[in-house]
């Protein structure tokens, strides 16, 4: 039986509440090869916006107009290209570390239905919360309307962020472990997890675990979301140790089963014990990939430390995902890119993409103009 057809299989019984861990075995997770491409050919890049300040995502409206979060705690709003003085939302946050104003998203029935959703960090009566909170869209501007999921563990480091909605109308969040491993491993805790919860912010009654907005876990710090565009699998970038247990590098591209267990922090890489899933693809140096997005059918995956965009090249054999070729677009050199950190890759209404930068950070060295978002106009 081959591996996709297994993990169908698996979705199938773990949605009726079986759960066989032990009989999935997933990819050769780094049998691949990589090309570093300095300028991408045909491809024009052009800045779009600049002077933010640590841009996080990024959402269209309309043709014409779109949002961008910066982690202090702003909404901005984009028209016709051009950065709007008067910010769209000021949204209270408590801006430490990664910390602040992360992930946006747009209501799956916009405008019919005008709502907003963001992902922010804030103190709470016991330490730092992550929360997810609605706002109304009211053209130039945003009111706030109510929180919608709240206490979601909170840090200055490791608080995942980003939101999205899937192909089945429901709202994905990727949470971190805060640098508390542990709670990657405990389903009563919404750190280190994906959750999956209603527009409304309840729990889908076929969530993997009945009454639990978990939808995977065992995650360090993942921080994107993307739906493949034939098979409507979802896809997570995640970032891997920094020293702990000695660990480092090791950061993941994966195919996410509902249900399924990522093995931080008992395992990392390709899994010895049969009941945590492998990444289709790691890196054993440090890379964190970021926000991303499938285009064209590749896979696009803006990275931080490495400062390139990649385009990872898959290819569905014998019904199996295959890694064929990883490009690594804007490369210098293996730790060095022409723009810098980048942090997040959107397809426009346009059909370009749309990459943010994340230079003024406190770990990039920002360039003139900076933080920018860039057009990627392709031919």
């Amino acid at each position: 039986m081959n591996k996709l057809t297994m993990y169908r299989i698996f979705r199938i019984l773990m949605i009726l509440g079986i759960f066989i861990f032990s009989t999935i075995t997933l990819f050769a997770a780094n049998d691949f090869t990589e090309r570093m491409i300095l300028e991408p050919p045909s491809i024009k890049i052009e800045r779009w916006v600049e002077n933010l300040e640590i841009p996080w995502s990024l959402v269209f409206l309309s043709n014409n107009r779109a949002l961008v979060s910066e982690r202090p705690g702003r909404i901005r709003l984009i028209d016709n290209g051009i950065l709007q003085e008067k910010p769209y939302a000021i949204i209270e946050v408590t801006h430490t570390g990664e910390g602040g104003l992360m992930g946006l998203a747009l209501h799956p029935n916009y405008p019919e239905k005008p709502y907003l959703y963001a992902m922010h960090t804030i103190q709470g009566a016991n330490g730092l919360v992550n929360r997810i909170i609605l706002l109304r869209d009211q053209g130039d501007r945003a009111i706030f309307e109510r929180i919608i999921f709240d206490n979601i563990p909170g840090g200055r480091n490791h608080n995942g962020g980003r939101i999205a909605f899937g192909p089945d109308g429901m709202l994905y969040v990727t949470t971190g472990e805060i640098f508390q491993g542990e709670l990657a491993q405990n389903l009563e805790s919404w750190g280190g997890k994906i959750l999956r919860l209603t527009p409304d912010g309840k729990i889908p009654n076929d969530n993997p675990f009945p009454g639990s907005p978990v939808y995977s876990y065992g995650h360090r710090n993942p921080q994107g979301l993307a739906w493949h565009p034939e098979t409507g699998d979802l896809f997570s970038s995640e970032h891997g140790p920094s020293g702990e247990q000695g660990w480092r590098g090791h950061d993941e591209i994966n195919l996410i089963i509902p249900g399924g267990n990522y093995g931080w922090p008992i395992e990392i890489g390709t899994h010895q014990n049969p009941a945590f899933i492998g990444p289709i693809v790691f890196w054993e140096n440090s890379t964190p990939p970021t926000g991303m997005t499938f285009y064209r059918g590749d896979l696009f995956v803006a990275t931080l430390r490495s400062q390139t965009l990649l385009r990872i090249i898959l290819e569905i054999k014998d019904e199996d995902y295959q890694v064929k070729e990883i490009e690594r677009w804007f490369a210098i050199d293996s730790s060095t890119g022409r723009l810098g950190r980048l942090r997040d890759v959107v397809e426009g209404p346009d059909g370009n993409l749309y990459l943010l930068t994340s230079n003024r950070d406190g770990r990039g060295r920002p360039r003139p103009g900076d933080d920018t978002i860039w057009r990627l106009i392709f031919p």
